[in-house]
This record gives structure tokens, C-alpha cells and sequence, in this order.
């Protein structure tokens, strides 16, 4: 983690704020940098008067915006046709349950966009289903926007606000994704009882 600090520090002294959008660019396609660590330590050079706040924020957030189209990319090139065929060749799961994720994902895409963006380890993935389902770029753009504004305000916030303990952010987040882990954790569980059930259901039919 001080090798990342150290990154980060360095590539804000050289380029400013831009430096940021840079580091929360990275952080969305290479999780092992983390925003909880790069906003906070943005905040952080704002109280020393090194920075602005508004470039920051500004900058973190087109960063944001510009690893989640990436992403959605990435999405739209794995495209629903592949996934069926990785969906029939895997364990339990079916083409058609690729079909009915999409489904869920046209009636409730906006919103998952806008919470995926405040909740750890989803926040950049949520792009690649969104590119999958070919969202709108505009309405994704518009939604992935408001979510990162959102988390990159609370956080750079929180490291202006703490200064010296900046570093405090990292454990409040930590506690946060504990929980937010267990959650998901806990819904994969039951999506493999009842892939399972399904499968044992459709053998004994057999």
C-alpha cells in the first residue's frame, strides 16, 4: 500500500489534479488501486493548499467516467451471444438465464448503475453489464456520472475533513465493504441453491 501512496503522491506533484483523474482511471480497471485510498489522499494535498477542490473533484470524477466506458467496451465486445455460449458450456447455469439477466437489467439498469457506483468491488464492474445489455450511452454516461460524483465528493470530503488522519477513510471503508461483502456473499449462495435445486429438479424429471 505506501508503494501506491508513494505513486500517487508522485504522479499528483507532477501532473495536479489531473494526476488524480489519472490514479481513479486506473483504479477502475486495475482494482489493486484503491479510490478509497486515492480520493481521501486528493483531499488530503486540498487542506494542505496544494490542490483545488473543484479540479480534484472534477478530475476524479471524469476519470471515473472514463474507466466505466471502458468497461462498458468491454461489455458490449464479450456481447449476450458469447455469454449464452459461456452460460451453456458452464455448470448448472443456462443460456436462458443470461436472457432473463438482461431482462432484469432493462427494467432496472438505471438504478443499478447509480448504486453500483458507491458499493466496493461493484462499482466498476457494473459497467460490463451495461455494456452486455447495450445501455443507452448517453443514459449510462448520465447515471455512472451522478454515482461517481457522489462517492468521489464523500470521499476527497472526507480526506480535506480528517487531514493528517486521512488514512482513517481507508478503515471506515473497510468496515463498509465487510458488510457489503457478506450481503453479496450471502445472494450468491442463494442463486447456487437454486441453480442447484433447478438441476436436481430437471434430473429427476428426466
Amino acid at each position: 500500500m505506501s508503494a501506491i501512496i508513494d505513486w500517487i503522491v508522485g504522479l499528483m506533484d507532477t501532473l495536479g489534479a489531473p494526476g488524480v483523474g489519472i490514479a481513479i482511471l486506473l483504479e477502475n480497471l486495475f482494482p489493486p488501486i484503491p479510490s478509497e485510498v486515492v480520493l481521501p489522499l486528493g483531499g488530503f494535498t486540498v487542506a494542505q493548499g496544494s490542490l483545488n477542490f473543484a479540479a480534484v473533484f472534477i478530475w476524479a470524477t471524469i476519470g471515473s467516467v472514463v474507466g466505466a466506458y471502458i468497461l462498458y467496451g468491454v461489455g458490449a465486445w464479450l456481447g449476450a451471444e458469447r455469454l449464452r455460449a459461456i452460460a451453456d458450456w458452464m455448470w448448472l447455469v443456462k443460456a436462458s438465464d443470461v436472457d432473463k439477466s438482461l431482462e432484469w437489467f432493462d427494467r432496472h439498469g438505471r438504478p443499478s448503475i447509480l448504486f453500483g457506483r458507491l458499493i466496493p468491488g461493484i462499482r466498476s464492474l457494473i459497467s460490463i453489464p451495461a455494456g452486455l445489455d447495450r445501455m443507452n450511452l448517453l443514459t449510462f454516461g448520465l447515471w455512472t456520472t451522478l454515482g461517481s460524483a457522489v462517492w468521489n465528493f464523500i470521499l476527497i470530503y472526507l480526506g480535506f475533513t480528517l487531514g493528517d488522519n486521512w488514512e482513517a477513510v481507508t478503515t471506515y471503508i473497510d468496515q463498509y465493504s465487510k458488510v457489503v461483502y457478506v450481503l453479496l456473499i450471502l445472494v450468491m449462495l442463494g442463486f447456487l441453491v437454486f441453480f442447484i435445486r433447478r438441476d436436481v429438479k430437471e434430473k429427476q424429471a428426466d
